[in-house]
């Protein structure tokens, strides 16, 4: 199985770029995974959040394969415990899913369109975190979940 982390805009804060790719490096040993950028909507400032959400999100469909199993991280979505996420992963992998897709949207969220092609919707918490935070986030407990997966101690109850 590949997992996908797609991402609107490239990270330019240096810490969390350095971050996101320590975790994919210690990622990939466990499974293949990779982060797609999605580049920003040129102009966007004068569009409006509507229009601006329909050109990411077609840039975002675009990307996308017949088979993903796609989530949107979205804060109306489901939470799940570290534990949790491990085993819906792990699930997963046991259904022979080829490719495991999550979306981390633009400033102002998601396209209908985008909403209607996804499978699920994971939130990691009900608090608003900028979007580059969200990819330091989600990379470490992609980690995470390998790691619980295999007993590893990384993860402490």
């Amino acid at each position: 199985m590949k997992i996908v982390l797609i991402a609107v805009g490239k990270t330019t804060t240096e810490y969390i770029s350095e971050g996101v790719a320590e975790y994919f490096k210690r990622l990939n040993r466990y499974v293949q995974a990779e982060l797609t950028v999605i580049p920003d909507v040129k102009s966007a400032k004068g569009l409006t959040e509507e229009v601006q959400k329909q050109r990411e999100g077609q840039s975002i469909l675009a990307s996308l394969q017949a088979g993903d199993i796609v989530t949107l991280l979205d804060e109306r979505g489901k939470e799940l415990t570290s534990r949790e996420f491990s085993s819906l992963i792990e699930r997963r992998m046991i259904q022979g899913v080829k490719r495991l897709v999550f979306v981390i949207g633009g400033p102002y969220g998601f396209s209908r369109e985008l909403y209607e092609r996804a499978d699920a919707k994971l939130s990691l918490s009900r608090m608003t975190f900028t979007h580059e935070m969200v990819r330091l986030f989600f990379a470490e407990q992609l980690y995470r979940s390998m790691t619980i997966m295999r007993g590893e101690p990384y993860h402490h109850d």
